[in-house]
């Protein structure tokens, strides 16, 4: 094979490498939640097991 063939032929594969690695991180970035909302979420668990773990306090009438 001709060095300048290889040359190209390596070019062509070496850009679909980095397209895919392009759509893979894409598609990875449109998955993950953001941050805000994974903080929401921790502070609502937060919330549900202080309010599972409360004391009941009984009134006296």
């Amino acid at each position: 094979m001709h060095s300048e063939t290889h040359l190209q032929l390596h070019h062509v594969r070496a850009a679909e490498l980095h397209a895919q690695a392009d759509a893979h991180r894409l598609a990875t970035e449109a998955r993950r939640p953001s941050e805000l909302r994974t903080r929401l979420g921790w502070a609502l668990v937060e919330v549900g097991l202080r309010l599972a773990s409360a004391p009941t306090v009984a009134v006296a009438h």
